[in-house]
């Protein structure tokens, strides 16, 4: 399956001189309310362990590893990806590929406890959820996830200040931090939608992602939204995109790129067939999406379908 990943900034290597170890070799940036950390290992290794105190963020910056968590079957770990991992949980890390010339590069900031409650308690206090007993949180059981272009544009940031000298770093990390960890919890968010029924759920966005979902062939405007959840349209705008950082017609067209997907696996269905009954009423606007979106046109990506 394709997917659009967003790529991260990738900090320089260590010079071979300045390591301590071929495996895991670890470089510190301390910070008041976190600790920026950059591994980089250069040989096959099996069931390295690591773990933190605070809940910490990976990414993957460069090759591949094999992640064990929470006595999970292991899976592939590669850039473009995320995963957060609470205090005290061990991981087990095999490097498959790893050598002098293919590294591994992974990055894991480790988060002060206090700093995540004081966000925590901030975004609940000025920007309450809808829905009773609903706040904004970390999930702990959804932790891995696919970069999007604002936490790549978040993380990015968060490597540069960390990695400077400027004496404003510490100021600068902390603002970050907190847009990192609303970030994360949109992501959270968005693939929970993403694999799951919503069905009971007590918040407008989870039936409004329902309803979009099952009328998604149709005509679906930002009007019939809001008054399908008795908002003003500014405000129910303004409500979507708190909760999963996105508009509501970025995920309409989503979603609706992601039933085409589904229908270009028929390889006998023609491309006009695909973009109506996905929703587009405009074969060429669906086309010039579509390439957007994935790179290749609906007809390049159908013909890579193969079973």
């Amino acid at each position: 399956m394709l997917s659009k990943k967003y790529s991260i900034d990738v900090p320089s290597l260590s010079e071979e001189k300045s390591l301590k170890t071929l495996v895991e070799n670890r470089t510190i940036y301390a910070l008041n309310n976190c600790e920026f950390n950059l591994f980089e290992t250069y040989e096959v290794s099996k069931k390295i362990s690591l773990k933190f105190d605070d809940f910490v963020v990976t990414s993957m910056l460069r090759g591949k590893k094999i992640m064990y968590i929470y006595n999970s079957p292991g899976f592939a770990y590669l850039p473009g990806e995320t995963v957060v991992i609470p205090p005290n949980v061990e991981m087990k890390i095999d490097f498959p590929e790893a050598s002098a010339q293919n590294p591994t590069q992974c990055l894991a900031l480790a988060i002060d406890p206090k700093k995540i409650l004081e966000t925590l308690d901030f975004l609940n206090e000025k920007y309450p959820k809808e829905g009773l007993a609903n706040f904004w949180k970390l999930n702990h059981e959804n932790y891995f996830f696919y970069n999007n272009i604002d936490l790549t544009i978040t993380i990015n940031k968060l490597i540069k200040e960390c990695m400077s000298t400027s004496i404003t770093k510490d100021a600068l990390v902390d603002l970050t931090l907190q847009e990192l960890l609303i970030r994360i919890i949109q992501s959270q968010t968005m693939q929970f939608i993403k694999t799951a029924t919503h069905q009971g759920q007590d918040t407008p966005v989870m039936f409004l992602v329902d309803y979009i979902k099952e009328n998604i062939h149709k005509n679906i405007s930002l009007n019939d939204l809001s008054n399908r959840v008795c908002m003003s349209t500014s405000s129910f705008y303004r409500y979507f995109k708190r909760e999963l950082g996105m508009t509501p017609n970025a995920f309409i067209i989503s979603e609706k790129i992601k039933e085409a997907k589904k229908l270009l696996k028929n390889q006998a269905i023609q491309i006009n067939e695909v973009c109506f009954m996905s929703g587009f009423d405009d074969c060429n606007y669906f086309i010039r999406l579509f390439k957007k979106h994935e790179g290749i046109t609906p007809k390049q990506y159908q013909l890579l379908c193969v079973h």
